[in-house]
C-alpha cells in the first residue's frame, strides 16, 4: 500500500514520539537532574532575557539568577535546621520514655491475642544514646562509611545537588541558540504552524507554573496555620517547608510529614501529637489532590480534575519520580496538540457528511 505524503508525515511524527517515549522510559533513572534543570531554565529564562534587555551581560545575568535560585533552595532547606536543633536534644531524652510508653500500651493489647511481646527498653536507650551522643565528626564518618558500603542514595543526592545548578547555568546561557537551532530543524513551510503551536504551549505552561506557585503558597499558609492552631511550637518552619516542598511530588510532602510527626511526638504526651498531625496532613493532602491542584493548575491549563489525577498517577507509574515531575507540563502540551488535531479533524472531509 502506497502512503500519501500526509500519511508519511504522520507516520514519521508517530515514530519520533514512540522513540522519545521509549528513551524517556529507559533513561528515567538518570534524567531527573536534567529534567529539573530544564524545567527551572524554562521558568527562569524570561528573567534572564529581561536583564539582558537592560544591557546586563548574559553571563552575569545567568549567574545572578542561578545564585538566587541556589540561595532560595538553601533557605528552604535551612528551615529544617531549627527543627533539628530544637528536637534532637529532646529526642535524646524522650526516646526511652516513648519506648516505655509504647511497651506499656502494646504488650497488654497483644497479650489478648496470645502474642507475648516486650520491647527491650534498655537496648533502645543504649541505641538512642549512641546515635544521638555522637558529634558532627562521627556523623560525617558514618555518612562516608555508608557511601563506601553502597550508599548510592547519598552519592546521587550529592551529584544532583551539583549537577542541577550546572545544567541550569548552561541551559540559560545557551537558551536563545538552543531555541534557534531547534526551530532551524523544522522545514520552512511548517515553521509558521510550529511557531503558533509553541506559542500556545508557552502560554499553557506559563499558566501551569503560576498555578503551581499558588498551590505552594496556599499549602504553606494552610500547614502553618493548621499546625499553629493545633498548638505546635514549630508550626512556622514545618508548615512553610511542607508547603514549599510539595513542588517535589511525594518526597516533599513526606519530609514535611516526618518533621511534623517528630515535633508532635516530642512536644505532646499521649496520642494527641500523632492524631493532630494525621488530621492536619490528611486534610491537607485531600485539599491539594482534589481541590488546589485540579483548580489552580488543572483549570488554568484546561485539564479537568480527573485528568490531572490520572496524569499524575499514570506518569508516576510509567516513569517514577521523573514522570511525576513532567506529568502536568507534558499533559498541557498534549492538550494543545489534541485541540489542534480535533480542529483539523472537524474541518476535514472525514468529518463532513
Amino acid at each position: 500500500m502506497t502512503l500519501t505524503p500526509a500519511q508519511r508525515q504522520t507516520a514519521s511524527w508517530l515514530a519520533i514520539a514512540a522513540v522519545a517515549f521509549g528513551a524517556l522510559w529507559a533513561l528515567a533513572p538518570v534524567l531527573m537532574p536534567f529534567v529539573l534543570g530544564a524545567s527551572l531554565a524554562y521558568a527562569l529564562h524570561p528573567a534572564v532575557e529581561r536583564m539582558v534587555a537592560r544591557r546586563v551581560p548574559r553571563v552575569l545575568a545567568v549567574t545572578v539568577v542561578v545564585v538566587a535560585v541556589v540561595l532560595g533552595l538553601l533557605a528552604v532547606a535551612l528551615l529544617i535546621v531549627p527543627v533539628l536543633a530544637k528536637e534532637v536534644p529532646l529526642l535524646k531524652a524522650q526516646v526511652p520514655l516513648l519506648a516505655e510508653r509504647l511497651d506499656r500500651a502494646l504488650a497488654p493489647w497483644l497479650a489478648q491475642f496470645g502474642v507475648q511481646v516486650s520491647l527491650d527498653v534498655d537496648g533502645i536507650k543504649a541505641m538512642a544514646r549512641q546515635a544521638l551522643d555522637g558529634n558532627l565528626e562521627d556523623w560525617i564518618a558514618a555518612a562516608l562509611s555508608s557511601a563506601r558500603i553502597g550508599g548510592s542514595v547519598l552519592l546521587s543526592l550529592l551529584g544532583n545537588a551539583v549537577l542541577v545548578p550546572a545544567v541550569l547555568f548552561y541551559l540559560l546561557l545557551d537558551w536563545p541558540r538552543l531555541v534557534e537551532r531547534s526551530l532551524s530543524l523544522v522545514p520552512p513551510r511548517h515553521r509558521p504552524a510550529v511557531d503558533r503551536f509553541l506559542d500556545e504551549c508557552d502560554v499553557v505552561l506559563g499558566q501551569y507554573l503560576r498555578g503551581q506557585a499558588l498551590v505552594m503558597l496556599a499549602l504553606a499558609a494552610y500547614y502553618t496555620v493548621a499546625l499553629a492552631l493545633a498548638g505546635f511550637e514549630l508550626a512556622l518552619p514545618v508548615g512553610v517547608f511542607t508547603g514549599l516542598a510539595v513542588f517535589i511530588p511525594y518526597l516533599g510532602f513526606g519530609l514535611g510529614l516526618l518533621l511534623a510527626l517528630l515535633a508532635g511526638l516530642l512536644q505532646f504526651t499521649g496520642w494527641y501529637g500523632l492524631i493532630a498531625v494525621a488530621v492536619v496532613y490528611g486534610v491537607g493532602q485531600v485539599i491539594e489532590s482534589f481541590w488546589l491542584t485540579p483548580r489552580l493548575v488543572g483549570e488554568r491549563i484546561g485539564l479537568p480534575p480527573l485528568a490531572v489525577i490520572f496524569a499524575l498517577l499514570a506518569f508516576g507509574h510509567l516513569f517514577g519520580f521523573v514522570g511525576v515531575l513532567v506529568a502536568l507540563p507534558l499533559s498541557a502540551v498534549a492538550l494543545v496538540a489534541g485541540r489542534r488535531i480535533t480542529a483539523a479533524y472537524l474541518g476535514s472531509s472525514l468529518y463532513r457528511p
